[in-house]
């Protein structure tokens, strides 16, 4: 990684709905453009994310999607209406943010949800995307969300069954993610939801040997703000209709040169998407290392093709 630096210039923007999205640019501000797109939903950036890209050589973009990070407002308070928290509106947000930065043209570098951003936003945006750079892969497909709340109970089934259990049994056999967003709208169970859901998501992202256990989950505003994103946007099939199947039309991107690096032994994000992602996508490259849903080696290869984008 690149050496910490500091933004030299950041604010709120108000995106409507009553909603502001922070951001902040750091690195050259004649340097080539790049945005960081993060995790979750939910998830927001830290510092560490500036310095995936030559400050030389990138002016570089990081912001908090709606309702998390320093965004408002926080979608864990309970007062918090999610209704104009979809895909759409992120997308809505991003490019309202590039016209108010004045870039004409950027390149996007998502990581696991902000994967499934970039190309929904690549697919409608294409003339204002340089390169994307995809790393712990993920398209927002029911298939998707269905492993990573019930299917890969079969490699961690004591661990499933708890989660599952979590919530009415009249819901065990439906929509998880519905189910938890309804525990996580009511002041009586949301605490317990919230932390019953971050179990989970710690358990099935752990089969990576180095995989060490998330920190930001001990905390109980990242926590709710993080569990309460994630399950309206999984219940709701990331509102990305069927017909229009991000991997299916990857053939869209062609001519944006592209970088997929993904781990083999993600088992909560199988490599099956990128793969068939690399298959539709002419002209991307698949990098496949072995780790999970993130570690040391993924970075460097993300750092590796910030710099030959450069």
């Amino acid at each position: 990684m690149y050496s910490p630096i500091e933004p030299y210039d950041q604010g709120m923007l108000n995106v409507g709905d009553g909603n502001e999205i922070y951001w902040e640019v750091s690195g050259n501000p004649a340097g080539k453009p790049a945005v960081i797109v993060h995790g979750g939903p939910g998830a927001a950036v830290s510092a560490n994310w500036r310095r995936y890209h030559d400050p030389e050589a990138y002016r570089i973009v990081l912001f908090h999607q709606r309702g998390c990070g320093r965004s408002t407002p926080d979608a864990g308070l309970l007062e918090t209406d999610l209704s104009a928290n979809t895909t759409q509106h992120l997308i809505a947000d991003m490019e309202l943010l590039r016209e108010h930065l004045s870039i004409e043209k950027w390149q996007l570098l998502g990581v696991s949800w902000g994967s499934t951003l970039s190309l929904a936003y690549a697919q409608q945006y294409r003339e204002r995307v340089s390169e994307l750079i995809l790393f712990a892969v993920t398209a927002g497909r029911r298939k998707e969300i269905e492993w990573i709340t019930r299917d890969v109970g079969r490699v961690f089934p004591q661990e499933w069954e708890r989660f599952r259990d979590a919530v009415p049994e009249q819901d065990r056999d439906g929509n998880l993610a519905a189910a938890y967003a309804e525990l996580l709208a009511d002041p009586r169970t949301r605490e317990k939801a919230a932390r019953d859901w971050c179990e989970w998501e710690d358990t099935h992202v752990s089969l990576d040997p180095k995989y060490q256990s998330n920190p930001r989950f001990k905390d109980p505003v990242f926590r709710m703000t993080f569990a309460r994103l994630v399950t309206h946007y999984w219940a709701n099939d990331c509102f990305l209709p069927e017909k229009d199947d991000l991997v299916e039309q990857a053939h869209l991107l062609e001519g944006i040169p592209g970088v997929l690096i993904h781990g083999k032994l993600d088992v909560s994000g199988p490599l099956e998407t990128a793969w068939e992602l690399h298959k539709n996508w002419p002209g991307s490259d698949l990098v496949v290392i072995d780790e999970g849903h993130g570690g040391l080696d993924m970075l460097a290869q993300a750092i590796a093709a910030t710099n030959r984008f450069r």
